[in-house]
């Protein structure tokens, strides 16, 4: 984690999602900008949280730690998302791991001045049950999507949200727009997705063996929807992979 003195972003992400709103008092005052690299924790199971976080840009991946050592994932966060509501309201330790998996940005709000003014607050309280409710909603779908769906669809699911979009070398076989574009040789870039994680740990995540997940990681690149490169993979139909994750784990 760092913390940015970047004041007029924090003020643009406060305006963007009108933050105030959700606090009887203004606080300002009491914000911190702070941003988290892809790949770090941002909220560990079972250690104390000193945010209150509001996340602003970037997405993250909800997974819980079970008992036989192994994870499962939970859900995952982009847009306007608070974290850390249920540890502020009961004041415990954190529930879940929540991982960023691209870079992330977050007006975080440390937890002693959220007990010292807001666990009395009403407008904040009110907006914490209704952000609670919505979890409690989307966890218990995505309870019954690791068990009714099979891996096709989870993993089309997990790679469409967690790939890293790139942009791709350029297409040689791309038609010039323009006879200058010709001339100075240019062409046709576009947006990829690569698929490059720790197979082991995906498939803990997402409630499979190992072995079957590599049959089904075959089994799209037979279908041409991934192409294998390396230790990555490419997604070369995207819009295969998109029907195929049927909005899971949202």
């Amino acid at each position: 984690m760092i913390k940015l003195n970047d004041q007029e972003k924090l003020m643009e992400y406060v305006r963007r999602y009108k933050m105030n709103n959700i606090f009887t008092e203004d606080m300002t005052p009491y914000m911190e900008l702070l941003s988290y690299r892809k790949n770090e924790f941002m909220v560990k199971e079972g250690e104390e949280i000193p945010y209150l976080l509001f996340l602003t840009e970037g997405k993250a991946k909800v997974f819980t730690s079970l008992s036989n050592g192994k994870s499962l994932l939970l859900c995952f966060y982009q847009g306007f998302k608070v974290l850390g509501d249920v540890e502020a309201v009961d004041n415990v330790k954190a529930v879940t791991n929540v991982q960023a998996i691209a870079d992330t940005y977050c007006v975080g709000i440390a937890y002693r001045n959220v007990r010292r003014f807001l666990l009395e607050d009403a407008r904040f309280l009110r907006y914490v049950c209704s952000s609670l409710g919505g979890k409690l909603n989307r966890c218990s779908k995505n309870s019954s999507i690791n068990l009714l769906y099979p891996l096709e669809n989870r993993l089309a699911s997990y790679i469409y949200t967690t790939g890293e979009r790139i942009t791709d070398t350029p297409l040689s076989m791309a038609v010039p727009q323009t006879s200058l574009q010709y001339e100075m040789g240019a062409s046709v870039k576009k947006t990829v997705i690569r698929f490059d994680e720790n197979l082991t740990e995906i498939a803990e995540l997402l409630g499979t063996s190992y072995r079957h997940l590599l049959r089904t990681l075959s089994e799209f690149c037979e279908r041409g929807i991934l192409k294998k490169e390396g230790s990555s993979y490419i997604v070369t139909e995207e819009e295969t992979l998109m029907e195929l994750s049927v909005d899971l784990y949202k």
